[in-house]
Order: C-alpha cells, then sequence, then structure tokens
C-alpha cells in the first residue's frame, strides 16, 4: 500500500441512504475484507432482524451502533484501487453526530455524496453538500443508491430525475463537472463491476470514478504547519511532539517555534511509525524530538512552525461561516467554542458583518442583528485566549474550524483575514 499515493475520502450523505453498505461492498470489491466476514455478519443481522446490514456491519463495529442501525463515530478504514490506497472516513448521516461528520469532513481530499434514488435530495443531503463546500473539500462523486429498489427496478427515469435534482444543489454552491454513478451498494451493481442492470449506463464504476480523482498537490512551498496533537516526555530522548504536518518540510536541526506558547528549540530527530527520518511532509503523522522545550511548555493546540516563519496568532479575525443548526438565534456577544486544527477555543462573535446569499455569493443583508440556522454570513471573531488561524486562502489547513455550543455543532467556516497578536 505505502507505495501507492494516498487520499482520504469521505462518505457523505443522508442517514439511511446506504453510506456504511456502499462502505462495505467497497472494501469486500475491493479485497480489503473477507467474504466470510460478510457471510457472518449476514447470519448474525438475520438472526437479529437486520437483514441487509451485513455490510454496513463493517464500519459500525461498535455494539451500540449494531443495536440502533445507526453510525456514531468515525470509523477509519484502509483499501486499494490499482492507482491510489485511501483511507475511508465514514461520516454518520444523523444530525446529532455531525460534529464527528465535520472532524472527519476537513480531513477528506474527496468526498463521496451517497443519495438514494428512492427518496432522493433529504435535509441533511443538502447540509452535507454545504458543509463539504464550506469545508473545503473540493472534489466530489456522487453514488445514486438503492437503483434496485426503483419502481421498476433500475429506472433509467428514477436516476435522471434525482440526479438533476442533485446537480441543481451541487451546482448553487459552485460543484461542476461531478460523475453521476447510478449503483446499488447491497447488490453491487456499478461498485467495482460494471452492472448488467444498466445497459443504460456507460460512465464509471464507483472504483473508476475514485481513480479518476487528482492527488491534491503537496504544499511543501508553504510555510510549515505542525499542529500538536500530543506532548510525551520520553525517557533518554526528552519532549516529543506529536501531530500531522499540514503543510512545508520540516528536517532533522531545524529551527521550530510552537505558538501560541511561544516556545522555540532544535529539532534532534523525527520517527513516523517507529521509523527514524530525517525529513517530513505534509500527510505524515509524526513524533520530532525537540531540543530546549520542556513537556509542559507546548500542549495540544500549539502550532509548530519555523523560528523565521512563525504560525500567525490572532488577535482578531474576520470569516465566513454557515450556520448549520443553532436553536435560536446568533447576535453579537455570542461565545461559543472554536474547533481549529487541535485547538479548541472560545471565541466571541463581536460583530456580524454580513449576510451571504449561498447561491450567488452576493451580499443579503449588511450588518444583520442576528443570523439563525442556514444562514451564511460574514463574522468579526476575537478569540478568549491565544490561539492560531491562518488564512484560508493562504493555509487551509489551519484556516476551517467547526463553532460547537450545548453539544452540538452550530456552524462551520472558513477565515478569511487575520489581526495579529502581538506577541
Amino acid at each position: 500500500m505505502v507505495n501507492k499515493p494516498h487520499l482520504n475520502v469521505v462518505f457523505i450523505g443522508h442517514v439511511d441512504h446506504g453510506k456504511s453498505t456502499t462502505v462495505g461492498r467497497l472494501l469486500l470489491e475491493t479485497g480489503a475484507i473477507d467474504s466470510r466476514i460478510i457471510e457472518q455478519y449476514r447470519k448474525e443481522a438475520t438472526e437479529k432482524g437486520k437483514a441487509t446490514f451485513e455490510f454496513a456491519w463493517v464500519m459500525d463495529r461498535l455494539k451500540e451502533e449494531r443495536e440502533r442501525g445507526v453510525t456514531i463515530d468515525i470509523a477509519h478504514k484502509e483499501f486499494e484501487t490499482t492507482k491510489y490506497y485511501f483511507t475511508i472516513i465514514d461520516a454518520p448521516g444523523h444530525r446529532d453526530f455531525v460534529k464527528n461528520m465535520i472532524t472527519g469532513t476537513s480531513q477528506a481530499d474527496a468526498a463521496i455524496l451517497v443519495v438514494s434514488a428512492k427518496e432522493g435530495v433529504q435535509e441533511q443531503t443538502r447540509e452535507h453538500i454545504y458543509l463539504a463546500k464550506a469545508l473545503g473539500v473540493l472534489q466530489m462523486i456522487v453514488s445514486i443508491n438503492k437503483m434496485d429498489a426503483t419502481t421498476p427496478p433500475y429506472s433509467k427515469e428514477a436516476f435522471e430525475a434525482v440526479k438533476s435534482e442533485v446537480e441543481k444543489l451541487l451546482r448553487t454552491v459552485g460543484y461542476k463537472d461531478i460523475p453521476f454513478i447510478p449503483t446499488s451498494g447491497y447488490l453491487g451493481d456499478n461498485i467495482a463491476k460494471k452492472s448488467q442492470n444498466m445497459p443504460w449506463y456507460n460512465g464509471p464504476t464507483l472504483i473508476e470514478a475514485l481513480d479518476n480523482l487528482k492527488m491534491p498537490e503537496k504544499p511543501l512551498d508553504k510555510p510549515l504547519r505542525i499542529p500538536v496533537q500530543d506532548v510525551y516526555s520520553i525517557q533518554g530522548i526528552g519532549t516529543v511532539p506529536v501531530g500531522r504536518v499540514e503543510t512545508g518540510l520540516l528536517k532533522v536541526n531545524d529551527q521550530v517555534i510552537f505558538m501560541p506558547a511561544n516556545k522555540s528549540g532544535d529539532v534532534k530527530s523525527i520517527e513516523m511509525h517507529h521509523q527514524a527520518m530525517e525529513k517530513a511532509e505534509p500527510g505524515d503523522n509524526i513524533g520530532f524530538n525537540v531540543r530546549g522545550i520542556a513537556k509542559n511548555d507546548i500542549k495540544r493546540g500549539d502550532v509548530c512552525g519555523h523560528v523565521t516563519n512563525p504560525p500567525t496568532v490572532a488577535a482578531e479575525f474576520t470569516a465566513q461561516i454557515v450556520v448549520l443548526n443553532h436553536p435560536s438565534v446568533i447576535s453579537p456577544g455570542y461565545t461559543p467554542v472554536f474547533h481549529v486544527h487541535t485547538a479548541q477555543v472560545a471565541c466571541q462573535i463581536s460583530e456580524i458583518i454580513k449576510t451571504i446569499d449561498p447561491r450567488t455569493g452576493g451580499t443579503k443583508q449588511e450588518k444583520p442583528d442576528v443570523i439563525k440556522t442556514g444562514d451564511v454570513a460574514i463574522v468579526k471573531v476575537v478569540p478568549t485566549r491565544p490561539m492560531v488561524i491562518e488564512k484560508a486562502s493562504e493555509i487551509p489547513q489551519l484556516g476551517r474550524f467547526a463553532i460547537r455550543d450545548m453539544g452540538i455543532t452550530v456552524a462551520a467556516g472558513l477565515c478569511q483575514d487575520v489581526v495579529k497578536k502581538q506577541m
């Protein structure tokens, strides 16, 4: 696997439209799981009165998920095609699990949107499309699933009707030239092999469409940014921060600084999967030993960069946000928790500059008093304590965020401009 280029792909779409089943089928067809496991799940599922759930169970291993028949946490699974090796992030479609969907989607290089050919576009189909766009997922494939369940089965008319509905929605947020594939995740139509049941369709199978995805450029030319996930103190080595290199290049002997902690040191060694390496690139999950820094000097949420180009600490920033789910309204003074890279910081929305029409990108209203669910707005934000955030146009990996409050994800957004804090 390691020799192939790696992509993260997230499955999104409304609950019960067949995401987990499609994922299970993909894993079976690419040899990532054994057919005997599916057989065993099929037996168990039938005994529990959950016939047809066997593929979904591949991802939904948690017992609670099996009993409720829904996907709760993000499950990571790997598979490979002739061209790439993929990590699947199976994103829950359920409303209360949108938070996990956001952490999943913000890491994705591409999204597969699963829409049932029977039910067509539903509330969360819309929400997930907006989210994918707001969180910077640039590539998408649409699987129009459950084609075996249309009336009559495998109806071209049903496919075309749902396709035009989804296409309209994708165009409003700016996705175009997206492949639409009629599939049955449960029976395997057009997943790995061309379906005999739909002679009218002559486009790619789902696996072919995955191979047609483009590898995102590795942002090597951008400044070094490594959000810290954890910090360890290892005997005989010293302080070892752990994190994923988002942009830039880290080499042994580099002089680095952690912000907002404002602590610097020299990189003595770098390792990934217990292998020492001389340099680390974007996408690498690494541990690196830094001399001159104590374990207590830095923490999760700090960001490592080169001393010559330190990560940006914000005094305030301007952002475009999409309000996904707020029980009432948001007005200036509202202070929820912003989840940016690995940091979680309470931030105050100090001003609502304007609302935007998501279909045209034009201004809807200047300086509204409040915003509510469904609104897209430009806001000014003041962090309650120092945090690193970058302009999404310059370093998108550190410019996207989710906003959470009351145990739910209230909004998601992109940072447009930052006023630097004087450190």
